[in-house]
């Protein structure tokens, strides 16, 4: 599996640090089925991960220090609570949020995967963010700016899998993938929100 980095802090997938998802494998099958994710998608998926390796960094840049940055009720969740920077834990979670990438396009959406996406959504709640990295951070990011934040994931990931050169009925399948992962992983990440954190 390709990594963006040898050293990646806070970077446990697959290690008995990560707890079990509630939600079983036959649920993550109907869940793929309710977002139309199918076997088309995972192979475009395999397809965008190599358009978009070696291009995670300037994607992760483009997010955190155009969009987030200038967006202050989201860039607050990476600051300290006075609002200055935390630039150790900026460059810990980047590293993560770049490998994340690789993930969705990469990786067998098996039982690791499945805990992982858990584990993800818990480091956005009160149970587990900035434990991670000790960051004196915001408790929670509110699970609606998670959800409104995938319109902005989806959007901007386009024109960095059409840099390849690919025909346009292949971007368009490799965006189409991306999108309904996307779904599906946020699906999976609301499991983790208590509903007061919302």
């Amino acid at each position: 599996m390709t990594r963006v980095a040898e050293s990646i802090p806070g970077y446990d997938y697959g290690s008995a640090a990560v707890p079990a998802s509630p939600v079983s494998l036959q649920d993550l099958e109907l869940l793929k089925i309710t977002v139309g994710f199918t076997p088309g998608d995972e192979r475009y998926l395999r397809l965008a991960g190599g358009v978009l390796e070696g291009q995670t960094r300037a994607i992760v840049l483009l997010w955190r220090n155009q969009i987030i940055a200038s967006t202050p009720h989201l860039a607050r969740h990476s600051r300290a609570l006075d609002g200055s920077p935390l630039p150790d834990y900026l460059a810990a979670s980047s590293l993560r949020f770049e490998q994340w990438i690789l993930d969705t396009c990469l990786r067998p959406y098996d039982r690791q995967w499945l805990d992982y996406q858990h584990e993800i959504g818990l480091r956005h709640t009160r149970a587990k963010k900035n434990r991670t990295d000790g960051a004196p951070s915001t408790a929670h990011v509110p699970l609606r700016d998670v959800i409104g934040f995938v319109a902005v994931l989806n959007d901007t990931i386009r024109p960095y899998l059409a840099v390849r050169g690919h025909s346009q009925a292949d971007v368009e399948g490799m965006h189409r993938a991306w999108c309904r992962s996307i779904q599906l992983q946020l699906a999976l990440w609301a499991r983790a929100y208590p509903a007061e954190q919302w």
